[in-house]
């Protein structure tokens, strides 16, 4: 089965990546290894959120994708390899095809650099290593992407949320041939 985007990470920048290519009508997959750092954090400090646990923030986000045709596999992304049109993703449980992916590692870079994509110094205290990306989340391998702590922005979860939907609104323009935008109106 061949997905529009693959995003490695079901993290705050995954999810909310997944939430609105899945939202465009772009077929996505998840694949996810359960180690999300937000998984140990108490979060006191995201927009419209007066306090949640990490745990109950991620299963929300999954949850807010899975609802727009998400589909989720659980395992570790163990190599990424770039076919003529298209990308494969191997983990332990199986190989996935895809025109794109997006990165949301949050702390690995390991895969991408198996993958020969260029990383980078960290750019935050304790992270040694970043993908080497664009603004808009473009890596050394045209087709993949960056986006969230891999990508060197802030670990904040708000601002990783936010930068995974910003680069999943780039792949979207890209896929669609035009700006993407996606704006919901509150009904009469």
């Amino acid at each position: 089965m061949s997905y529009d985007v693959i995003i490695i990470g079901a993290g705050p920048t995954g999810a909310s990546a997944a939430l609105f290519t899945s939202k465009a009508g772009k077929k996505t997959l998840v694949i996810d290894n359960e180690q999300s750092v937000t998984k140990r954090a108490w979060i006191e400090n995201h927009y419209g959120v007066e306090a949640i646990g990490g745990p109950d923030l991620v299963e929300i986000g999954k949850k807010q994708a899975a609802k727009f045709g998400t589909e989720f596999v659980q395992g570790k992304a163990t190599q990424l390899v770039k076919n003529e049109d298209s990308f494969e993703v191997t983990t332990e449980n199986g190989t996935y095809t895809g025109k794109h992916v997006i990165l949301a590692t949050g702390l690995s870079v390991e895969l991408a650099e198996a993958a020969g994509i260029e990383t980078k110094e960290g750019t935050e205290p304790r992270i040694k290593s970043i993908v080497d990306c664009d603004a808009q989340g473009n890596t050394s391998l045209k087709g993949v992407w960056a986006a969230g702590t891999t990508a060197g922005v802030s670990m904040h979860t708000i601002i990783t949320a936010g930068d995974g939907a910003k680069v999943a609104i780039n792949v979207i323009s890209e896929l669609n041939g035009a700006r993407y935008v996606d704006h919901d109106v509150l009904k009469s």
